[in-house]
């Protein structure tokens, strides 16, 4: 008589929990939007002397770009589409400027010293655009998140008319207006 094997019956995997994101991705990007703000802030009222520029460069690209780059990813993982707008947008800003102030600082670019100020001011300029059209489309959020995007653009405007003209009142201008939307970036 023929005896018939049969394999063991093969479990069925385990379901596998499904993990839903979960937090508030503004308690890491408000933070450290500030702190980069304040250094650039402390910079642009002469806190360093102009040589020493790059003194910002760690907190500008290592804590608020990338901190963004993080606080991008969870907002977008929550479906926190605008959150995840804004925290991109200043993430992308954050990031280029520390480049640009490395790459000017270590000539990089190659960029003619009769040229630096007109290259630096094409990078404000393209940014208070974008950061003026960002303004617009906060204007249905609360209006605390649309203060900071708007004096953001006001000290990009005062930025390029510093830079263009050689202003350091122009600039400690910006200063000034970089701390008070890193004060309202406190608040919210």
């Amino acid at each position: 008589m023929a005896t018939l094997t049969t394999d063991p019956p093969i479990a069925e995997p385990a379901p596998v929990a499904e993990v839903t994101p979960a937090g508030d991705p503004a308690i890491l990007g408000l933070p450290i939007f500030v702190v980069g703000s304040v250094a650039l802030g402390l910079s642009l009222v002469g806190y360093v002397p102009a040589a020493a520029g790059g003194a910002i460069v760690p907190i500008i690209f290592a804590a608020t770009g990338l901190g963004l780059v993080m606080s991008t990813v969870w907002a977008a993982a929550l479906a926190q589409t605008m959150v995840a707008s804004i925290f991109g947008l200043f993430a992308g800003f954050w990031l280029s400027f520390s480049i640009l102030d490395l790459a000017l600082f270590h000539n990089w670019l190659l960029i003619p010293a009769a040229a630096v100020n007109k290259s630096v001011a094409l990078f404000l300029i393209s940014w208070a655009i974008v950061m003026a059209a960002l303004t617009l489309g906060t204007l249905r959020l609360p209006s605390a998140i649309t203060a900071v995007i708007a004096l953001v653009v006001l000290a990009l405007v005062l930025g390029t008319i510093g830079v263009l003209d050689a202003s350091t009142s122009l600039d400690k201008a910006a200063g000034y207006v970089v701390f008070a939307f890193a004060a309202l970036g406190i608040y919210l």
